[in-house]
C-alpha cells in the first residue's frame, strides 16, 4: 500500500510539474490548495489505471507502428494515455486534467512527463 501511495504521489508531482512546463495542459477544479492536491492525486491514480489496463492493449495492437517508426510511436501512445486520462477525469467529474489539443500539447506533455518521471525516480531510488 505504501508503494502504491508513493508511486501515485510521484506521478501526481510529475504531472503537476508538466502543467507548469508545458502550455495548454492544466488541472481543472479544486478551489483550495488541499482540494487541488486531491484533484492531482486522483488524476495520478486514474493515469496509473489507464497505463495499467489500456496501455498494454494499445501497445500490442500497435506493434507494426512501433516497428515502422523504430519505437518513436511510443511517444504517441504515451500522449494518447495522457489525453485519455484528461478526457476521463474532466468529462466524468467536471474536474481533472485539461489538455487543449492532442497533437502538440499532449505530445510535448508526454515527452516532458517521461523526463520528469525519470528524474524523480532517480531521487527516490537514491534515498
Amino acid at each position: 500500500m505504501t508503494s502504491f501511495l508513493l508511486r501515485a504521489a510521484l506521478t501526481g508531482l510529475a504531472l503537476w510539474l508538466v502543467t507548469l512546463i508545458v502550455p495548454g495542459i492544466a488541472f481543472v477544479g479544486g478551489d483550495t490548495t488541499l482540494a487541488r492536491v486531491g484533484v492531482i492525486f486522483v488524476v495520478a491514480v486514474v493515469f496509473g489505471l489507464v497505463n495499467a489496463v489500456i496501455k498494454p492493449i494499445v501497445q500490442i495492437l500497435s506493434i507494426p507502428l512501433y516497428i515502422l517508426t523504430l519505437g518513436l510511436f511510443h511517444v504517441v501512445i504515451n500522449a494518447l494515455m495522457l489525453w485519455l486520462t484528461g478526457w476521463i477525469t474532466e468529462h466524468t467529474t467536471g474536474w481533472g486534467l485539461a489538455i487543449d489539443q492532442f497533437w502538440w500539447t499532449a505530445i510535448w506533455a508526454a515527452i516532458v512527463l517521461s523526463i520528469v518521471s525519470w528524474v524523480l525516480s532517480l531521487f527516490v531510488k537514491a534515498h
